[in-house]
């Protein structure tokens, strides 16, 4: 299975956070990621996702099939 496959959602960070960019994978609960650019976030969360679903594997817990996303606004 591709960690392309799973859609991420890349959001803004405010400042006092640090600022930059959080993206998050809604079909792997708490694997998220991220990075100074919405790019880099993307990039960075890819490994999170291959990081998620080998635990899972390792784990024997199953693994959500991407989902569908028609449009995001």
């Amino acid at each position: 299975m591709s960690q392309l496959n799973y859609p991420v959602i890349v959001s803004p960070l405010p400042e006092e956070d640090g600022g930059g960019f959080v993206a998050t994978v809604p079909d792997l609960p708490g694997c998220i990621s991220d990075g100074d650019t919405p790019q880099e976030a993307l990039t960075n969360v890819q490994d999170a996702i291959e990081a998620w679903l080998e635990a899972a594997r390792d784990l024997g817990r199953p693994i959500p099939a991407p989902s569908q996303v028609a449009a995001i606004a």
